[in-house]
């Protein structure tokens, strides 16, 4: 267990940024304050000009074991989240089988209890195989899975979900959807239906796919009581449904991703990196996103994290697979696109990385005397440029390869052990 003084950082303690020193014995947190006393035997880490931050949490992750473990395992998948400051992910049900029945996520938690060098906490499917025509049994699932999603397809059927809800409120579980009308979706449609997708003939995605069943499904958590979460938010119309849905005081929250906090279809190229679902809006969606983070509307960051092979992702924005990685990025991504720039502070990036996360799941959060440390020391002023091939992920295909992003994790240290530690000066 780790037995640590890390001194002169700026720490999130109890919502608020302020100067100290967090020391840790035993692998528990022992004492925070103004040059505290350090114990004989205990490492001194001198975080001066470093965040401390609670260990970040992500609510949408991939990490495709079983079933798919050429393009990630949970010890690659939570290797790269460690080293991305995460301690906590929750890993979506579309695996191989789904995970649908108490046999399907048995199998899949001994890879967890087996690989996993953080905490990871599955999701269970909403329906059977994700299909959407027979729902999972919830009530024996309940106990052993975080939440419930359909993550990569929407739920079809508007009783289906209702039904869903209904069943998930009464068990006190999340209902986490990826909203997405297949009936509005053309055949052969790959990016979003703007400016890019015209002019180079393609077919595109609606918005309305997303936002129409979002705010169908707020409308039946406002029947049902439901805890809602739209994941992915991609697009203006969904970040005012969800806006309007909390000025309502409903148990509605959403998620964004780094990628659509940073790229618009302005961005385009003809190559897989670029090719995720849902697809890069337009810029005025991405305005909208940005807005949506900066007034709270969304609450939570999420990498969708959704790694493939190198083949997968090499027939350019018509054939590629959808989905690219983004454990290992997010933190920088976020603090060079919205702190640096002061739309947001990085009390609220700790907030939406670290708290909110954990809230939603309804688990504690921050850093707390005498519990098992789980923190993570960032440096967000050390520049770096994103070179995939150096990533701990299985996944390669990133939109940032090439850019240049502040913000390096230095230390995360998980239920009182060093998960990662970075070897560069």
């Amino acid at each position: 267990m780790t037995n640590l003084a890390i001194i002169n950082g700026t720490v999130y303690w109890e919502g608020r940024l302020q100067k100290g020193d967090v020391l840790i014995q035993d692998g528990k947190v022992r004492s925070f304050g103004d040059r505290i006393g350090v114990p004989a035997g205990v490492e001194v880490f001198d975080a001066e000009g470093y965040g401390v931050f609670p260990g970040f949490a992500d609510v949408h992750v991939h990490l495709r074991e079983p079933g798919f473990s050429y393009k990630e395992t949970i010890q690659t998948g939570t290797q790269a989240a460690a080293r991305g400051g995460f301690t906590l992910v929750c890993a979506m049900p579309n695996l191989s089988p789904a995970v649908d029945s108490k046999q399907t996520l048995t199998a899949e938690q001994a890879l967890i209890d087996r690989d996993a060098i953080i905490r990871v906490l599955p999701y269970a499917a909403i329906t059977m195989g994700q299909r959407g025509e027979e729902l999972v049994d919830m009530k024996e699932l309940a106990g052993s899975c975080v939440a419930f999603s359909d993550d990569g397809r929407g739920v079809q059927d508007a009783e289906m979900m209702q039904a869903a809800m209904k069943a998930a409120a009464g068990l006190g579980k999340v209902i986490a959807a990826h909203c997405e009308d297949e009936s509005l979706i053309p055949e052969g449609a790959c990016i979003h239906d703007g400016s890019y997708a015209r002019a180079h003939g393609l077919v595109g995605i609606p918005c309305a796919s997303e936002y129409e069943q979002a705010v169908r499904d707020i409308d039946l958590a406002e029947q049902t009581g439901c805890r809602y979460h739209v994941c992915h938010v991609s697009c203006r119309e969904t970040v005012e449904a969800i806006r309007a849905a909390k000025q309502k005081g409903l148990p509605v929250s959403g998620e964004v991703t780094p990628h659509h906090l940073v790229f618009c279809d302005d961005d385009l190229q003809d190559d897989g990196r670029f090719k995720m679902n849902p697809p890069l809006r337009s810029a005025e969606d991405r305005a909208a996103l940005i807005e949506g983070v900066r007034d709270g509307t969304l609450e939570v960051i999420a990498t969708d994290h959704a790694p493939h092979s190198a083949e997968e992702k090499a027939g350019g924005l018509l054939n590629s697979a959808m989905g690219v990685v983004g454990l290992e990025l997010c933190f920088a991504a976020v603090n060079t696109q919205l702190c640096r720039s002061g739309t947001i502070d990085l009390a609220q990036l700790v907030e939406m990385m670290s708290i909110r996360p954990r809230e939603l799941m309804g688990l504690p959060s921050g850093i707390r005397i005498g519990e098992s440390a789980d923190l993570v020391v960032v440096d967000p002023e050390r520049a770096f440029v994103v070179d995939p091939q150096a990533f701990a992920s299985k996944g390669r295909s990133t939109p940032f390869e090439g850019r240049t992003l502040w913000g390096d994790i230095r230390l995360t240290i998980c239920d009182g052990r060093i998960v990662y530690r970075t070897s560069s000066d």
